[in-house]
């Protein structure tokens, strides 16, 4: 209700923290029938009679005892209600939980007004020309009619309707849609989940990592009969269609899917949300506050009480955390299917041909029974993944071994194909008169082998057969059933009609040797997704990998895998057992940040130490050269002490008085204090 003489509560856009408030003003008689809450409104800021843009959050009474005169609202932009009651509250819970600010999470929510698309909506919402909230009586086809497969008659879908907290574990192989359309079972279990919830009136959303899952899942979803109810929120889309999907999320029950942020998006009934794969990296949010995916859901179905499904091809050991502690519920297919793996060392090939393109007899052998059909089974496609890009992604020195660095801004060099000089990664320079800064000699070698070289040499191995290039520069979603070679990078993978009857995995030892606390979790959900694109009964060979990891992924010990990965990370103090939280910045400031941080809310902290400025010596600047970061460990009980202190001395920093530089008396640098919570790649 809105009417003059009440106060307008306005959340204004900034990403300054010491703006991260509700800031009153007074409703002009004018605009007493616009200005409801969720609008987006204009509002006056003292300094310098400046006009800040915003969100009108509530319309409420001033406060007792207030006698001094409010300033009032410039403008109301537009009468949309854009912002939910629902996005605020999680906007404002997930700023609190990582030291951010409410505006850096509505930015995520709430994307940027199209003028026309928002009136075309106006326009069609005034005359009820929307779409229908719940599909038409009799209009179901026999598909959409269909249940879950693979759990048991409607057991996931009465988990949902009683909002139950769930960690499902997918069925790794490749299904046939009516269409004739391939797509991963894992698709199709989602698909009628979201179906059944949007059926009985309640809003789902679905994140996945990337567009190649959301292919899979749009195509899951228009065989379950849902077409009519799907919105994609995707980052990819051109801005009117962002636009336009998510005010069509504000029109009733739909069925939302979309990359990370779709998390955030306005549900009327929410009943459901699935994050699919949340251990995979693209679900870490780059920009502040740098929540994850899955952090947003799991405070999303605290606050909205609705049902919440993490799954995927492995289990990651945030869900295992969960698990552990009966916060989720453990679900699994009724029968379990394991993919057929070989392990095999990566040794070299008896035969020439093998040799020249680096696979060991085994997986040679096997490349040459799929393509051929010589072990009886159909011929068909076979997959080689690779860890990398490119045709030589590292190159270093023939005479010292030194990685070979470009002489102009000294980022590391590589060759993109055969016979071409070498060339910068950073600024793109040909190193032409290359010599090396360390003993000065004038050859390189090539170090790594990438995806370009790799489909050359194994072209050269089988003569006469097809083979397919599948990367980032050349990106190929779907292949047919005929005999082939596909050279893929990990995730990049296309989907073969029927499976593949053979999939090579290459270049194991290369990807763990990857320094990252995620490496092995990593390594399994690449290997576990590629060979669930395999044909039933189709052997999957593992190159050059041994110990607890290789027989984990050959025996399908997934969720065992999780545990044990707990269980030492546990030993360790190190995430998920404990929560992180990093403070970069100057030494002084940073000092001040842990001075505010009382030490009993923590277990320990870990530095400061310098750190290496992003880009490498090379970009450092003066103003870089003294950064330093310290490390937090806190148990999640303490995390929101934490995270309020934290903030406390963020504020106190950004609200600052800082001197001029000489030679420039209107300039003050900006703060440059970094804070970010459970960064995924801190250790």
């Amino acid at each position: 209700m809105a009417a003059a003489g009440r106060v307008a509560r306005v959340v204004i856009d900034s990403p300054l923290p010491q703006l991260d408030h509700l800031f009153d003003y007074s409703i002009p008689e004018e605009l007493a029938e616009e200005a409801v809450p969720g609008v987006r409104v204009r509002v006056p800021l003292r300094s310098a009679g400046r006009v800040a843009d915003g969100f009108l959050v509530e319309v409420g009474d001033p406060d007792d005892g207030f006698e001094g005169a409010l300033s009032p609202l410039e403008a109301v932009v537009s009468p949309a209600r854009v912002l939910t009651p629902g996005v605020w509250r999680l906007a404002r819970r997930l700023a609190d939980r990582s030291a951010g600010t409410a505006s850096d999470i509505l930015r995520l929510a709430v994307p940027g007004r199209m003028v026309r698309v928002e009136k075309a909506w106006l326009a069609a919402r005034s005359s009820g020309v929307l779409r229908p909230d719940t599909p038409a009586e009799g209009g179901t086809t026999p598909e959409a009619t269909a249940g879950v497969r693979g759990y048991g008659e409607r057991v996931l879908e009465e988990a949902v309707a009683r909002d139950e907290r769930i960690a499902l574990r997918a069925i790794p192989r490749l299904v046939p849609l009516p269409d004739g359309t391939w797509v991963g079972e894992w698709a199709v279990t989602l698909a009628s989940l979201a179906t059944d919830c949007w059926r009985g009136g309640r809003t789902a959303i679905v994140a996945v990592p990337d567009h190649r899952d959301l292919e899979q899942l749009s195509a899951a979803l228009a065989a379950v009969g849902a077409t009519e109810a799907v919105v994609r929120a995707d980052a990819g889309q051109p801005n009117a269609d962002r636009y336009r999907g998510f005010l069509e999320a504000l029109s009733g029950p739909r069925i939302v899917i979309g990359n990370r942020s779709v998390v955030y998006a306005p549900a009327e009934r929410l009943g459901l949300i699935v994050v699919w794969e949340d251990s995979d990296p693209l679900h870490a949010e780059p920009l502040s506050p740098y929540v994850h995916t899955r952090d947003a859901a799991l405070v999303r179905q605290e606050l909205e009480g609705c049902a919440l499904v993490l799954s995927g091809n492995i289990r990651s050991v945030e869900t295992q955390r969960l698990v552990e502690l009966g916060w989720l519920r453990d679900v699994g297919p009724e029968r379990v299917t394991t993919a057929k793996v070989v392990l095999t060392a990566n040794q070299q090939a008896d035969e020439p041909a093998a040799r020249a393109a680096r696979i060991p007899s085994t997986a040679w052998r096997t490349a040459r029974e799929a393509l051929t059909g010589d072990s009886g089974r159909p011929r068909g496609p076979v997959l080689v993944q690779v860890a990398r890009p490119g045709y030589a992604p590292v190159i270093a020195c023939a005479n010292c071994g030194q990685a070979a660095r470009c002489m102009n801004c000294h980022g590391p060099l590589h060759q993109t194909r055969a016979g071409a000089p070498p060339s910068c990664t950073v600024c793109g320079r040909l190193a032409t008169d290359w010599r090396c800064e360390h003993c000065e000699h004038t050859r390189f070698r090539l170090v790594t082998v990438g995806s370009g070289r790799t489909a050359e040499e194994l072209g050269r191995a089988f003569p006469g057969t097809r083979v397919i290039l599948a990367d980032g520069d050349h990106p190929v979603q779907r292949i047919g059933p005929a005999p082939a070679l596909v050279v893929a990078t990990r995730g990049a993978e296309p989907i073969a009609e029927g499976g593949y009857q053979a999939v090579l995995l290459l270049d194991g030892e290369r990807m763990l040797a990857r320094e990252s606390l995620h490496v092995a979790e990593d390594c399994l959900r690449w290997w576990q997704s590629a060979a669930g694109l395999a044909a039933p009964g189709a052997p999957t060979v593992l190159v050059g990998v041994s110990g607890p990891l290789a027989r984990d992924f050959a025996t399908g010990r997934l969720v065992e895998f999780a545990h044990e990965e707990l269980v030492d990370r546990r030993e360790l103090r190190f995430p998920p057992a404990v929560r992180l939280a990093s403070v970069t910045g100057a030494e002084a400031t940073v000092e001040e940040v842990l001075a505010a941080v009382d030490p009993a809310l923590l277990i320990d902290v870990l530095g400061p130490a310098a750190v290496e400025p992003e880009g490498g010596p090379a970009r450092a600047t003066r103003a870089t050269n003294d950064q330093v970061r310290a490390v937090l460990r806190f148990e999640y009980a303490r995390g929101m002490e934490v995270a309020a202190a934290v903030r406390a001395a963020v504020v106190k920093n950004a609200t600052r008085r800082r001197r001029a530089p000489a030679g420039k008396p209107g300039y003050r640098p900006a703060p440059s204090l970094r804070v970010r919570f459970d960064d995924p790649e801190i250790l």
